[in-house]
């Protein structure tokens, strides 16, 4: 069975009038599903399309770190 991980995203947005970075950590399977899930939040909520978007970098939080947060 599949375990759930945290990835965290890391990339920039590129609209005419609007640039943006962002890093956002998400849950997933697999880093893919992660991408598909950035892409579903951006587009709903900044109308954000897929190609305005650039992702530089898809990364694995590790358990550790995200133990010291809570």
């Amino acid at each position: 069975m599949s375990e759930v991980k945290t990835y965290r995203i890391t990339g920039w947005i590129n609209k005419p009038n609007f640039e943006n970075r962002f890093r956002k950590e998400l849950r997933s399977i697999k880093p893919e599903d992660a991408i598909e899930e950035l892409y579903k939040i951006f587009g709903s909520k900044h109308r954000v399309k897929r190609f305005q978007i650039k992702i530089e970098k898809v990364e694995e939080v590790p358990a550790e770190e995200l133990n010291e947060r809570t």
